[in-house]
């Protein structure tokens, strides 16, 4: 099988040649911790008037700051088999968590040869060995040792949490963050891990089935350390720019990217036919259009045409009053998903961060938020996740009314969505839906590069559809001179739609649109439109740089103004078993010429929903500070009059 340029191969001969250093590590080798503190509780005294403790401190400059622990013996697979008590015999599941460890060492000694082979490291370290490294090296020596140490530690415990994944149960270990992490070379940062991973099996897995799930705990705390350590280390480049493939595992190592295991979500929810949403068009079309979209992620490039051509939602914000159908439409789209996974083979896993997610344990919810992100994020499944009541649980910056952990989300939301480390690759997106959205924080509300305005029925036809729907079959009533569902009709509904929007809708836009028309006519070209913007920006001063971005997001999306053929979902060999370029070429074909009035349709959509958020916003900020005027009026008089 030809691999793509990017994509080296890690050979399974080059994993076993490590197996016997790796089986030595787990059967014993003694550590000097470091940094962290012993957690397992201390040897009884032999002689109980006699303390361990040394009696005398060095004084000698440089040595008074060494660490002046005893260097202990770590036994991690005797630590492993009793882990379950007195049993004798070794279980078949501490068998699986001790070879998913020896494998997962192999794996990070052998990723680490191939940088030192890649880089300069191997020939500075036979010269260290002979005596003959210069001065004017030892700088280099040093950095790269470091970026070694790194690699091997985040390569074990990304290959760990991956091969142990589907051994994974409910159970829930906090273990803290990780303190020995060692860089001053690969077999030592190792040591430190597993010094530090057998102190918290000694303290945590206390039974078996707490075994898998404080070795996941520790190693996702280990990954999230060293990606910290990783971002201002030097020397990196060539493991960040390569994927290593393991086939045997069907693991890919993307740098300091968690490779999570290719397990979707089991759906129970109840799924919505695309004619079972009444009203809603745009919303709905977008979201057809967008579970479409998630399909021709390619799994081996790690990328999706769309992505790469542009018209993607990586982000979007639905908003509605209560009961206008926001639920259904996620129900829809997430069954749209779920069956074009279910024909294509692909994994597909769906996610809701809830309000549930919110922990009074400090730095909990970021965590949480965190780990939902990730969960989503992993190119090696269609994802799909959504944050229902996005006003619940997100705060306000500034707010007083919201809770540490609800700023925390906020703070994590903000950074995933279009942080510095942000990577779109088109395999997943994620919804935020709110009732009140004016209540989000602006800076996050902007993140959302996509609007779908969820405003349930409308019309006459409309509600004559949702009350036959919803009525059911079990009645004799006659339906009378309607046309069922033909309202539902997606295209010629989108286009009512859109065309619509040639105009704003809200005053505050109106006032804008009228203004500049009046002043220097149709806008026509690029300057005028331009123009408008800047009017735009004058009336309200939170419509900056990143409006303008997703202003033309959604005009690439609706220059892929297409529905991908439903043949091709239907039947892979269509479009979704072939290679990327294929895809990206038959996509292109499909695009359709941005015009001018694409261009002002989405700025009034996209600006219509912010002075709408705004315009509520500033109203319930108004009515909050007259109500508290009213209150320290009342009571200055009740004061007063106590007096």
């Amino acid at each position: 099988m030809s691999l793509p340029a990017d994509l080296m191969e890690l050979r399974e001969e080059e994993i076993r040649a490590h197996y016997t250093a790796a089986a030595g590590l787990l059967e014993g080798f003694d550590h000097t911790p470091r940094i962290a503190k012993p957690k397992e509780a201390p040897n009884a005294e032999r002689s109980p008037g006699i303390g361990r403790a040394r009696r005398f401190r060095s004084t000698t400059p440089g040595l008074v700051t060494r660490s002046t622990a005893r260097p202990e013996g770590v036994h991690l697979a005797d630590r492993i088999e009793s882990a379950d008590g007195d049993d004798p015999l070794i279980s078949p599941l501490q068998a699986t968590v001790l070879h998913a460890l020896r494998r997962a060492i192999a794996i990070a000694l052998a990723v680490g040869d191939g940088f030192a082979e890649q880089t300069e490291l191997a020939a500075l370290r036979r010269a260290n060995l002979e005596g003959r490294l210069g001065a004017d090296k030892s700088t280099a020596f040093s950095e790269l040792l470091t970026a070694e140490a790194l690699i091997a530690l985040h390569v074990f415990a990304n290959a760990t949490s991956y091969l142990l994944a589907d051994h994974a149960s409910e159970a829930s270990i906090e273990v803290g963050a990780v303190d020995e992490v060692l860089t001053d070379n690969a077999p030592l940062a190792l040591n430190g891990a597993l010094w530090e991973l057998d102190q918290e099996l000694a303290t945590f897995a206390t039974s078996e089935d707490k075994l898998v799930a404080t070795v996941l705990a520790f190693v996702e705390q280990l990954m999230e350390k060293v990606a910290l350590r990783a971002q201002t280390a030097s020397h990196l480049g060539p493991f960040t720019s390569a994927n290593y493939r393991v086939e045997a595992d069907d693991l890919t190592i993307s740098g300091f990217t968690p490779a999570r295991a290719h397990r979707g979500s089991t759906l129970t929810m109840t799924f919505k036919k695309p004619n079972e949403v009444v009203g809603n068009h745009i919303a709905k079309y977008q979201a057809m259009k967008l579970a479409k979209m998630l399909m021709a992620y390619d799994f081996d490039r790690k990328l999706n045409p769309f992505a790469e051509l542009g018209g993607f939602i990586f982000t979007f914000m639905g908003d509605g009053k209560p009961g206008t159908g926001k639920t259904t439409l996620i129900q829809m789209m997430a069954g749209l998903v779920n069956d074009y996974c279910t024909v294509a083979g692909y994994p597909f896993r769906y996610q809701n961060f809830g309000i549930d997610n919110i922990d009074s344990y400090q730095g909990k919810s970021g965590q949480n938020a965190k780990a939902f992100i990730n969960n989503v994020l992993d190119p090696n499944v269609i994802g799909f996740g959504t944050v229902d009541d996005i006003d619940q649980i997100a705060g306000k910056r500034g707010d007083r009314q919201s809770s540490a952990g609800q700023q925390e989300v906020t703070a994590v939301l903000m950074e995933s969505f279009s942080g510095a480390n942000t990577v779109v690759r088109g395999n997943c997106t994620f919804g935020m839906f709110s009732n009140y959205p004016e209540n989000v924080d602006d800076a996050l509300r902007q993140r959302a590069g996509a609007r779908f305005l969820v405003d349930g029925p409308r019309t006459r036809e409309d509600y004559i559809d949702i009350l036959h729907l919803l009525m059911g079959k079990n009645h004799d009533i006659p339906l009378g001179d309607h046309d069922l569902y033909a309202a539902q009709e997606i295209k010629s509904a989108v286009a009512r739609s859109f065309e619509a929007h040639s105009k704003p809708h809200e005053a505050g836009l109106m006032n804008v649109f009228d203004r500049v028309h009046d002043k220097i006519g149709g806008l026509d070209d690029i300057a005028k439109i331009g123009t408008y913007l800047k009017g735009i920006q004058e009336a309200d001063e939170r419509f900056t740089g990143r409006s303008i971005k997703n202003i033309t997001d959604a005009v690439k999306v609706r220059a892929m103004d297409f529905e991908l053929p439903d043949e091709w979902m239907e039947n892979p060999e269509l479009f979704l078993v072939k290679d990327y370029d294929t895809k990206k070429a038959m996509i292109a074909e499909l695009r359709v010429p941005i015009t001018t009035d694409m261009v002002i349709q989405e700025i009034n959509r996209y600006a219509d929903s912010e002075f709408r958020y705004a315009d509520k916003s500033d109203e319930a900020a108004i009515e909050a500070m007259v109500r508290d005027f009213g209150r320290q009026e009342e009571a200055k008089k009740r004061f007063l009059g106590g007096k």
